[in-house]
């Protein structure tokens, strides 16, 4: 993919405000990178955590964010208010349809189940030929290192073949990230052939 063709990157974050400052950090310089690229963010809509972070570094740079959240989120208060535009869905199940279908990539950063949910299914689509954008990996402080070291076991005892191991790029700063992004060109739906083993 050129860079030229990269306006809209799917964020996957955490909601904790819990978590040590350097996740902070990164999303923040993400958000950033973001808006000076002219790259709207489109994450989950949510006001606390590294989304809330990512987002408001991002429009304090000028960026855009688009924000998609199920409306029992809303209901609960969960939403930023502050966003270029809010979406409400339904359910979750079309929040994460709609961040994939508005994105011409993917970036996860450190996060929860959710963020490691949205991960690994982003990663089964295009595994089967249903997202092709590139997916990168910000792997911050080392965090997803036990998940990377699994995914290599998978394919080492041929729960996967070894072409999935290029579904996703990592990378160790927001800079690299958005340089693989712009670098990975999209993935061939005929490589749903190799979906199964």
């Amino acid at each position: 993919m050129s860079q030229n063709s990269l306006r809209n990157v799917c964020v996957y974050c955490a909601s904790s405000t819990q978590i040590d400052s350097v996740y902070f950090e990164t999303a923040a310089e993400l958000g950033r990178l973001l808006a000076h690229r002219g790259i709207q963010v489109i994450n989950g809509a949510g006001c606390l955590g590294l989304m809330c972070c990512l987002s408001d570094a991002a429009l304090d740079e000028g960026g855009t964010v688009t924000g998609v959240i199920p409306h029992f989120m809303v209901e609960q208060g969960w939403a930023h208010k502050g966003l270029t535009r809010l979406i409400e869905t339904p359910t979750m199940h079309e929040r994460k349809q709609l961040m994939a279908d508005l994105s011409d990539g993917v970036i996860a950063l450190p996060g929860g189940c959710g963020t490691l949910e949205e991960l690994l299914e982003i990663i089964t689509w295009k595994q089967l030929g249903l997202y092709l954008h590139p997916i990168v990996i910000l792997n911050v402080n080392h965090y997803f290192d036990p998940l990377l070291e699994m995914l290599e076991r998978a394919i080492a005892e041929n729960f996967m073949r070894r072409q999935h191991g290029d579904i996703w790029r990592v990378a160790a700063t927001p800079q690299e990230a958005l340089d693989l992004l712009s670098a990975t060109p999209d993935w061939s739906r005929e490589m749903r052939k190799w979906a199964a083993i």
